[in-house]
């Protein structure tokens, strides 16, 4: 058996997504983008923005050229997805029919905005499928964005969806629906990481992602010219709040991204060293350097070697044979 069948019998394996999801909102930003994940590989995913990050008027001619250029031949890795407008959006509908309607099997994923409640992500997942599946395509993966107050109320909720596959914060609309209550200072560092209540957002939809097995993306840096600022977010991001994915908006921050997510060369030869340990045994405790492990930290040393690998990583043979095994005789007949 497959160590990912061993180590998650009767439950659902947790998702994974590359660490970074960079968003672009421009027809000139998004070509970089596109050329950018070719030169580095799918080490990043990028959101193609009809929404706050594009500019308003041209609605439709832009969903029209989002949809063009997920089903260029640019998009080597399909690892692209796009925003919509929010479901109370009049563009909401179109949106989704020239995007899923046109590129239904070049989408990563759809990302929803500004819900308010589990109904609302229900109502635009609906619409979603509506088209998904006219095109033949089942399953168009679903991320929420979580800026609201309703859809904190309702994280749990949201995050049980099954085609939901990433819960990210919104910290700047969160903070501006408080009208004031919260300082302006709490969406950006050091703030953003002591105010209680952005505190209280950024756990929640962490906790509800671990519940769920999803993933829980953390929110923008807006410091551009710094990117020692952006790696001290991702790093606090991933050590202190849980979050395996973080956004960009800027190229120069995707790199310091990918790196802070990227487990240490050390955590993969222990993790390889302690899985192979472990195999060897058929899966049952072992001793490793005076330390017990059983199935409940090899699931998390597994998760360490698939991290890696996302982040592009070079593993070590012993760990690209446990998460790739050759297949044996009698499967090869």
């Amino acid at each position: 058996m497959h160590p990912s069948e061993v180590l998650f019998q009767g439950e659902r394996q947790p998702l994974l997504l590359p660490a970074c999801d960079h968003y672009a909102g421009s027809e000139k930003l998004m070509r970089k983008s596109m050329a950018l994940q070719q030169e580095l590989g799918p080490v990043f995913d990028i959101t193609f923005d009809c929404e706050d990050g594009a500019a308003a008027g041209n609605e439709e001619a832009h969903a029209r050229l989002v949809a063009e250029l997920l089903s260029d031949a640019g998009n080597t890795h399909k690892r692209i997805g796009a925003r919509v407008h929010d479901v109370a959006s009049p563009h909401f509908a179109r949106d989704v029919e020239i995007i899923v309607g046109g590129a239904a099997h070049n989408v990563a994923y759809i990302v929803l905005p500004k819900a308010d409640s589990v109904q609302d992500v229900m109502r635009a997942i609906e619409t979603v499928n509506v088209h998904a599946h006219k095109a033949g395509r089942q399953n168009l993966p679903v991320h929420v964005l979580i800026e609201t107050h309703g859809a904190l109320r309702g994280v749990f909720a949201i995050a049980a969806l099954p085609q939901v596959e990433c819960l990210s914060f919104g910290i700047m609309d969160f903070v501006s629906s408080h009208y004031g209550a919260v300082p302006a200072n709490a969406m950006r560092t050091p703030n953003q990481f002591v105010h209680p209540l952005v505190v209280r957002a950024k756990l929640e939809i962490a906790a509800a992602c671990h519940a769920y097995g999803k993933v829980p993306s953390h929110n923008v840096t807006t410091e551009i010219k710094d990117s020692a600022v952006v790696a001290t977010d991702a790093q606090r991001a991933a050590a202190e709040f849980g979050y395996t994915r973080m956004w960009s908006i800027h190229p120069s921050q995707i790199k310091p991204i990918v790196k802070a997510f990227t487990p240490r060369l050390s955590e993969v030869n222990e993790a390889t060293a302690i899985l192979v340990e472990a195999q060897k045994v058929q899966w049952g405790p072992i001793n490793q350097h005076g330390r017990l492990h059983d199935r409940a930290s090899y699931r998390y040393y597994w998760t360490v070697l698939q991290r890696a690998r996302l982040a592009g990583l070079t593993l070590p043979e012993a760990a690209a044979a446990l998460l790739d095994p050759k297949p044996t005789a009698m499967e090869t007949k």
